[in-house]
């Protein structure tokens, strides 16, 4: 079927009529009579000039027409598609506490702060689950939903990659991140029901403690796998001062309480094998979805209009030479 996406554009079709009678006319020029015996040799004159008058009239009427029907948006609706959309669905949680600033990881060869480490470890995450819809949670003081679960996986790396610490607090809320995950997961029954955890492991704030968020992902069904971002050591800033390390054991305890499992942000080998699990989870059967074709048609009329005035330009251009 033929649709026009702005069809109020025709109204206004009439313009040009009601600007010829309520804007003033010029006033005619006073021009100098010539008197003459016999005007047998001018022959008719007052039909030439009806022609001459109704002519451009016709022309910009045609033009007028051509372009509103053109900024109207006509396009070509096709006959509906039905698609069934499957896809896995999972929830990237991120810390950004303070304590993800310490500069005790190595990428390419260079100390980096642990928030560094973690957009450089999601952005290979991201880019192989296409196909999949992905959630982006961020986390410190609070946890809030930055990214809903989404196919358009361009947008939620944009997004990982705009934010930087202290954007939500300095402490680390784990239990309210895990709770906000639960609760999005609440609102698809359908769904794989796993949350990636992307932290130190030290929880320091929060409504919920992590044991209770665990109890609450437990009962839901919800996997969890954790990904340890900080070295076991931590790193020597200072003569006296050394980089908090990662919290493993609660980590661990948090993965595998929810049939996960605990990787390390800095062994590559580990984080391969996440990528392969999450490959091996069976997709489900999403919401279907209802595509109809559309084809754009305004190019037609609009190239009709230009293709017009180009003759009448030309046709005026050899009248004006002769």
């Amino acid at each position: 079927m033929l649709e026009f996406l702005w069809a109020w554009v025709f109204l206004l079709l009439p313009l040009p009529l009601l600007s010829y009678f309520l804007l003033p006319g010029a006033k005619p020029r006073q021009l100098a009579a010539l008197k003459v015996a016999n005007n047998q040799m001018f022959g008719d004159g007052e039909r030439s000039i009806q022609r001459t008058v109704k002519r451009p009239l016709v022309l910009f009427g045609l033009l007028w027409l051509l372009l509103i029907t053109a900024a109207a948006r006509p396009q070509w609706i096709g006959d509906p598609i039905v698609a069934p959309t499957e896809a896995r669905e999972l929830i990237l949680a991120v810390d950004l506490s303070a304590s993800m600033q310490e500069e005790d990881m190595r990428v390419n060869g260079r100390w980096v702060d642990r928030l560094t480490m973690v957009k450089s470890v999601l952005k290979e995450f991201i880019d192989k689950r296409k196909g999949d819809r992905i959630g982006l949670i961020l986390f410190a003081d609070n946890a809030y939903v930055q990214a809903p679960l989404t196919f358009d996986l361009t947008t939620v790396q944009t997004l990982l990659d705009e934010s930087f610490l202290g954007l939500v607090g300095k402490r680390t809320a784990i239990g309210d991140a895990i709770g906000l995950a639960v609760k999005r997961f609440d609102n698809k029954p359908e769904s794989n029901r796993v949350l990636v955890l992307l932290t130190d492991g030290e929880n320091t704030a929060g409504n919920l403690s992590p044991t209770q968020a665990l109890e609450l992902a437990i009962a839901k069904d919800i996997t969890i796998y954790t990904i340890g971002v900080g070295s076991e050591q931590g790193r020597q800033v200072g003569f006296f001062q050394r980089a908090s390390g990662v919290d493993e054991a609660s980590l661990t305890h948090i993965a595998e309480a929810t049939n996960g499992q605990f990787f390390k942000a800095t062994d590559t080998a580990q984080l391969s094998e996440i990528y392969q699990t999450l490959d091996e989870l069976e997709q489900i059967e999403s919401n279907v979805e209802t595509m109809r074709p559309q084809t754009a048609l305004f190019y037609w009329p609009l190239a009709l209009a230009l293709l017009l005035n180009f003759v009448t330009l030309s046709v005026k251009l050899i009248q004006g030479r002769r």
